[in-house]
């Protein structure tokens, strides 16, 4: 899932404080100009209720035979791709010209692969990859006979095997570390925690069981290249064909972007939506994922947001498994295909020479190659787009910053320091049939079509702001705000069967200039299907890294809707109210002084 930007899109990124900014030193093998050979290979697997074939490339460097093994890596395409995209295809020979034996595939449903698209689901595409770690273990050979014999082994049938790719590319990872205990070390970037989360998104804490806002750009363009896939790549195989719910995706996740698309959602339907959807996520099996896991998520990213790695990174460490992440510029917002100096760019294998690169040449280094004095860098590290040396964007950490500073929402429409500062007082706004905010044109950057600038039309938006700063602000991670709003409509049909007929709003949070200029940090916004109208909620924005800088000011926005995402049902009108001694309030994870 990759789409190129204007770099006038480009993420606006901020600092931590001096004690954490020290460059990190690591070390990294020089890049190798080692030859290798490619082989097309096929492998016919059983994959859910279906068998179909996997069409793979082997690529072996040269010099690795059975007497001097070498170990392996495993990757597959992003959603839409195959084998022989741009990226897929560099990370096969990156990796072989740096000595690994690189079995390269498409996944199940793409390229020349067969079988239906299932969504990285554990129980097909993990076991299918399972399949072919069979292969590269020696337990069993490709359809035309070719064995592999050349892979470091640390057991019969257990080959020394790490896993990297991105997007779709990387949550087949984790679905396949959870089937497969085989697997060694994982390099999952910008990829999901839970796809009801990426797609359907409630930001609204302790939201449970209740469906969040679609996000209806991301979800259909991405199901119309599912859909259209024999289009994109001729291929009459008929295990790619679904005759009962769709064309080429499994039943239930056609029918979840049917309901989904519907706009209504009564309680037994979107229960198993839901289910279905955190089924095919990380959420559901990272207990099962064992293998040493480097997170790589990108800040410019409205379809996978930084929340969601942290969410898996979070969800490893209390388990035990060995993580780490890193929040590097680009993701499926922009910059992935022209990524800023000093970043990774996986089509060109700028490993030595990139931050991210090098940390993933030191993941294998010490996984696969067992060299356990290899320094694999902090736990946390992010980059900071306002520093013009390359080799010094990233700040690195032992952990997240924490919610350090606190904002009250006043009556006046002002951010302030303090509670006693809160003026008393009341506004309102009220949605149209018709969206009336936009902050993205979530699929500008694949058809190449301008995206005007985030906007918001009076009377459907209110807006607090603050002071101009007296120092430089740097938020590093996901600000949280708690509310409570007034909605005699939306109250009424509180206790509907109908989750459609709850409340629906967008918390954002925009960095002012001097000259009245604002700029909403990577276009990211909060949806919020409003639990209970009646009681105070508190709603987690998105992960960001940003500078504000001195003389800026902060704004915080409601507002009734986002052209990128589904609305409210009927007009409701909105009222905040505030008073010293009930107001909302904003946190923000201040880094830093």
């Amino acid at each position: 899932m990759s789409r190129r930007v204007p770099r006038s899109r480009a993420p606006l990124a901020l600092a931590l404080g001096a004690a954490l900014t020290a460059p990190l030193a690591l070390t990294a093998p020089a890049a190798a100009a080692a030859p290798y050979t490619v082989t097309p290979l096929k492998f016919t697997v059983r994959a859910g209720d279906r068998s179909c074939v996997v069409d793979a490339d082997l690529y072996r460097p040269a010099g690795v035979d059975r007497a001097h093994p070498a170990p392996a890596v495993l990757a597959t395409n992003g959603f839409g791709g195959s084998k022989s995209d741009g990226t897929t295809d560099a990370i096969g020979k990156a990796l072989a010209g740096r000595g690994y034996v690189s079995l390269i595939y498409s996944g199940l449903g793409f390229g020349r692969s067969g079988c239906l698209i299932s969504l990285d689901e554990p129980g097909i595409d993990g076991k299918a990859a399972s399949k072919l770690i069979d292969f590269l273990g020696g337990g069993r050979a490709a359809d035309d006979g070719t064995r592999a014999d050349f892979v470091t082994l640390d057991g019969a049938g257990d080959p020394r095997v790490g896993m990297i790719g991105g997007s779709y590319g990387g949550a087949i990872q984790m679905a396949t570390a959870a089937v497969d205990h085989r697997v060694d070390a994982l390099v999952p970037l910008i990829t999901w925690n839970d796809l009801a989360y990426s797609l359907d998104p409630d930001n609204a804490v302790g939201s449970g069981d209740v469906p969040g806002v679609f996000k209806w750009q991301w979800t259909n363009g991405f199901y119309l290249i599912g859909e259209g896939q024999p289009l994109l790549e001729p291929n009459t195989d008929p295990s790619r064909v679904n005759s009962v719910a769709c064309l080429h995706f499994v039943s239930k996740a056609c029918e979840t972007v049917r309901t989904l698309n519907s706009g209504s959602y009564p309680a037994d339907r979107t229960a198993d939506m839901l289910a279905y959807a955190r089924s095919v996520s990380p959420v559901s099996y990272l207990g099962g994922v064992k293998a040493p896991t480097l997170l790589v998520q990108g800040q410019a990213d409205s379809l996978f947001n930084l929340n969601e790695a942290t969410a898996t990174y979070r969800a490893l460490r209390a388990r035990g498994t060995t993580a780490k992440m890193i929040w590097q510029s680009w993701g499926h917002s922009g910059g992935m295909t022209d990524p800023a100096p000093g970043e990774l760019n996986l089509s060109q294998g700028n490993l030595e020479t990139s931050y991210v690169g090098k940390r993933v040449l030191a993941w294998f280094d010490r996984y696969l190659r067992k060299r356990a004095n290899t320094d694999t860098g902090p736990r946390f590290a992010y980059y900071r787009d306002w520093i013009t040396d390359p080799g010094n964007t990233y700040a690195t950490a032992d952990r997240l910053p924490g919610l350090s500073r606190k904002l009250y929402l006043s009556g006046d429409g002002k951010l302030v320091d303090h509670r006693a500062e809160v003026a008393r007082g009341s506004r309102t706004y009220a949605n149209q049939l018709v969206p009336t905010s936009h902050s993205e044109s979530s699929l500008a950057g694949i058809v190449g079509a301008p995206d005007p600038a985030p906007h918001d039309t009076p009377g459907t938006y209110l807006g607090w702001t603050s002071a101009p700063l007296a120092h430089a602000t740097d938020v590093v991670g996901a600000p949280r705000a708690t509310l409570r709003v007034l909605s005699p409509t939306a109250e009424r049909t509180q206790r509907s069967q109908n989750a459609a007929d709850k409340l629906v709003l967008f918390a954002k949070l925009y960095d002012v200039a001097p000259d009245g200029t604002q700029t909403l940090v990577h276009r990211l916004v909060a949806p919020v299907r409003v639990p209970d109208v009646t009681r105070r909620f508190t709603v987690t924005l998105p992960g960001i890294v940003h500078r504000c800088e001195r003389g800026h000011r902060l704004r915080f926005v409601i507002a009734a809707s986002d052209d990128a995402y589904f609305g409210n049902r009927g007009i409701k009108r909105v009222t905040v109210v505030s008073d010293p001694g009930d107001t909302g309030v904003l946190e923000l994870p201040v880094a830093g002084r």
